[in-house]
């Protein structure tokens, strides 16, 4: 089993795809207000659904992870795009050796996106 990618469904998928375009660049995918961007083997795909208004409103509740190792320079990317900031990028363990970081912006719909350093299982 494996999980391919995404989907974030949204009243106003335009304006979402154009925020992730921002970020990944241009879509693999786009027709009319849908979107798929491949994200280095995994898919966000964004479009509309009818039982969707407004913004997020549990946005804790599923997070889009993204993993990079340069956290702080993603978090940017993705607040020049228009996020908002949920977490500056921080190290969660108390002594700061582990070289593990993290962040978590907003996209325009309230979701949140967590950026973290690669993890090994």
């Amino acid at each position: 089993m494996k999980i391919i990618g995404v989907m974030v469904n949204s009243e106003n998928s335009k304006q979402l795809g154009e925020f992730y375009t921002k970020v990944f660049g241009t879509p693999g995918w786009q027709e009319n207000d849908w979107y798929g961007f491949d994200v280095d083997g995994g898919s966000i795909m964004v479009g509309p659904h009818s039982e969707i208004s407004g913004q997020s409103k549990e946005p804790a509740r599923v997070m889009i992870s993204i993993s990079d190792s340069d956290v702080a320079g993603t978090f940017a990317k993705f607040i020049d795009a228009g996020a908002k900031v949920v977490a500056e990028p921080y190290q969660p363990d108390a002594d700061g050796n582990s070289g593990v970081w993290l962040s978590t912006v907003s996209d325009p719909d309230g979701n949140y996106i967590q950026i973290s350093t690669p993890w090994e299982a």
